[in-house]
């Protein structure tokens, strides 16, 4: 029985001791206040959408001045959730260290593509979200312009919200993927235009070859068919010889002058 009575005693102690412990860090957190503010922004060498200035002016007009602030006053996730508002970030995370500093790590969106509209266009990452333009900063991916079927104002940000634009738009960045991916056609393909109807047209660096690409799908196999175009038709005709160049019809090459 005095063992038992010994364990409670001591298990006491122990919370006793643990509360003020906490106690007295609360106190101590509740005396320090906010000194500064570090913002630390990811990849910032591949894209500039977001700036330190940008989150500091973000954060005056959501949140309020933090600078002088007590620490326990601080909401991190309130914080947080208003910088993750801004178009271009993907994500952001707030911490406070022990010498006073609110540190803002932010990580950009990166776009693959660019959507160019009559009206305006926006970007979309690998993962098909669309988020609008930026009027700081232009990011150099390539540019897929004329009939976009999106139903989506310049303002947009998030994937679409029809299941058929999301369909395109994955087999957009599908291409744009692989184009990336091989080499040799990011490079090479300088233009993508969407005709009415959803075929594309693809215009190279050099030549004056127009691709009639057809609808974006059976990807490798119209670049297989392009490859054979470069490397045993051109030898063969001569560069310039043919204007159009027609990759939509399975196992068919169609030229015409």
């Amino acid at each position: 029985m005095a063992r038992y009575i010994s364990a409670a005693v001591f298990a006491g102690l122990v919370f006793v001791l643990l509360f003020a412990a906490y106690t007295s860090e609360a106190v101590k957190r509740s005396r320090v206040t906010c000194t500064g503010i570090e913002v630390a922004i990811a990849d910032s060498l591949r894209n500039s959408f977001v700036s330190r200035a940008d989150v500091l002016d973000c954060l005056k007009k959501e949140y309020g001045e933090c600078t002088g602030r007590a620490l326990d006053s601080i909401d991190l996730v309130k914080i947080e959730k208003a910088v993750d508002a801004r178009s271009a970030v993907r994500k952001s995370e707030a911490y406070l260290t022990k010498d006073g500093i609110l540190h803002v790590d932010v990580t950009q969106r990166e776009p693959i593509v660019r959507f160019q509209k009559a009206g305006g266009g926006f970007y979309a990452d690998e993962e098909g979200f669309l988020f609008p333009l930026q009027s700081t900063y232009t990011a150099h991916v390539p540019v897929i312009d004329g009939a976009i079927p999106l139903h989506v104002d310049s303002g947009y940000k998030g994937r679409p919200e029809d299941e058929k634009e999301r369909e395109w738009t994955d087999r957009m960045t599908g291409l744009i993927k692989y184009m990336a991916g091989s080499g040799i056609w990011a490079q090479n393909i300088v233009q993508i235009t969407v005709f009415p109807g959803g075929d594309l047209v693809m215009i190279p660096r050099g030549g004056k070859e127009k691709f009639l690409f057809g609808q974006p799908v059976k990807i490798k196999e119209k670049f297989r068919k392009m490859e054979r175009y470069y490397t045993g038709i051109v030898p063969e005709k001569g560069k310039d010889f043919y204007s159009t160049v027609n990759l939509k019809y399975d196992r068919q090459i169609i030229c015409r002058q």
